[in-house]
């Protein structure tokens, strides 16, 4: 028998398929320029286009003037690890690139170009991110499995001169952080004094316990699960394989101060969080091992398109916030959350890269938010289309940039509200011609 919640599921999957069909995808190109006659033909192409091509050549940050490369960035993937679908390739993956670029364009105001390549091989994808670097303002890697996708951020960060960001890693773990900070002060528990179990070491859940250990959460008393059970000092699998799994080898060095094991059920016993980036339910995460958890438990049960655990089974269990990726439940904790703004912010002020210090300053600044929009068990952050999610994560990443001295064109706090504010009601103004 089907739950609601499978129901519900059922009939979004069903009419996204029909609506992808209908409009053939969900992105074009658009002129943004005057066009009056044919006249006008010489001023933006040629002859006319000769003079802003010779001041380029003269100095080729004039590009972010001249051009739209101040707003425009890639959506770079290979395919292999889509949602919770695996490795389905560049063709299948197309869909999710272009509701990604959808959402920078509707929620930030910025235009980004869907780009799935055909190799799997990581130096490949860098020297390709080399090879556009001239076109675009930033990169947003996306769905690249993992351990690859760590050695692809950091050679591309380190070759780049533009912001390189995976969205799976550093945008989930900013939305995890501000979603936690908020659960805790619901169920009144402190992140420094809570115990969490993380199911699932992949990209988002690895980078989740990256931003954790920076904003305070003791590591020790963290324990972290893969598919082979519990991360811990005597797991010779990992050993033996650290120089291939390095993030995963650390995690076994830093966290589980009582090398919790052998399973998710046991590490699950007493915890207060349960924070799951895995295999896509339900049925990952069972709700007879959440009743063994501590009291009022914070549930995230994150796998797309479907949660390791229906929300409903969840709170039949004991759990009292429960958090999804989907946006057709209460409590979406997705990384659409953050990614507009945050990309918004890094090109106003033309960072070279995005710190920790600005995935911080904008969780802080997403949970404020949710704050302020009132918190209660279903409501702890606020919803990707809140008017001012966008600005005021742009501002606070923006402002994070310039005092860590990242920005090459330093603007105010309100500077970075206004120009956000003005690009992302421009970009829903013509979203709403479309019929």
């Amino acid at each position: 028998m089907t739950t609601h919640d499978e129901q519900v599921a059922e009939q979004a999957s069903l009419e996204a398929l029909r609506m992808h069909a209908r409009y053939h995808g969900k992105i074009q190109t658009a002129v943004k320029c005057p066009v009056r006659g044919p006249e006008d033909f010489a001023l933006w192409y040629t002859p006319g286009v000769a003079a802003p091509c010779r001041a380029i050549q003269k100095d080729p940050r004039l590009s972010y003037e001249h051009t739209n490369r101040a707003n425009t960035i890639a959506i770079v993937s290979d395919g292999t690890r889509v949602l919770g679908l695996g490795d389905i390739g560049p063709e299948a993956a197309m869909p999710v690139m272009e509701g990604k670029a959808l959402l920078f364009k509707y929620l930030g105001g910025v235009d980004a170009v869907p780009l799935c390549l055909a190799t799997k091989d990581p130096d490949e994808l860098v020297r390709a991110l080399e090879l556009i670097e001239p076109s675009f303002g930033g990169i947003n890697l996306e769905d690249i499995s993992q351990p690859k996708c760590f050695r692809v951020l950091a050679s591309a960060k380190a070759r780049l001169e533009i912001p390189v960001w995976h969205d799976d890693q550093q945008g989930t773990a900013t939305v995890v952080l501000a979603a936690l900070l908020n659960a805790l002060e619901v169920v009144g528990k402190r992140l420094d004094q809570v115990r969490i179990v993380m199911v699932g070491a992949g990209a988002a859940g690895i980078a989740s316990v990256q931003l954790l250990q920076h904003a305070g959460v003791d590591m020790q008393a963290l324990v972290v699960c893969d598919s082979r059970g519990v991360l811990h000092r005597q797991r010779d699998d990992l050993r033996a394989n650290r120089a291939e799994f390095p993030e995963k080898w650390r995690l076994c060095e830093q966290t589980n101060r009582a090398c919790v094991s052998p399973d998710v059920e046991a590490a699950l016993r007493g915890a207060d969080v349960c924070i799951a980036f895995s295999r896509p339910g339900p049925g990952t995460v069972l709700p007879e091992w959440l009743k063994g958890m501590a009291k009022d438990p914070v549930i995230f049960a994150c796998a797309n398109p479907t949660p390791e655990i229906w929300p409903s089974q969840a709170h039949e269990a004991g759990a009292r916030v429960v958090a999804t990726g989907r946006s057709d439940f209460p409590n979406q904790l997705n990384n659409s959350l953050a990614f507009p703004g945050i990309f918004r912010g890094v090109l106003d002020v033309r960072a070279r890269a995005v710190s920790e210090q600005m995935a911080l300053a904008a969780a802080h600044e997403l949970a404020a938010l949710g704050r302020e929009r009132g918190l209660s068990e279903h409501s702890i952050l606020p919803r990707m289309e809140d008017p001012e999610l966008a600005p005021r994560l742009a501002a606070a990443t923006g402002l994070a940039a310039i005092a860590e001295g990242l920005a090459a064109q330093p603007l105010t706090r309100d500077e970075l509200l206004a120009r956000a504010r003005s690009a992302i009601t421009q970009a829903r103004a013509n979203v709403r011609t479309t019929l």
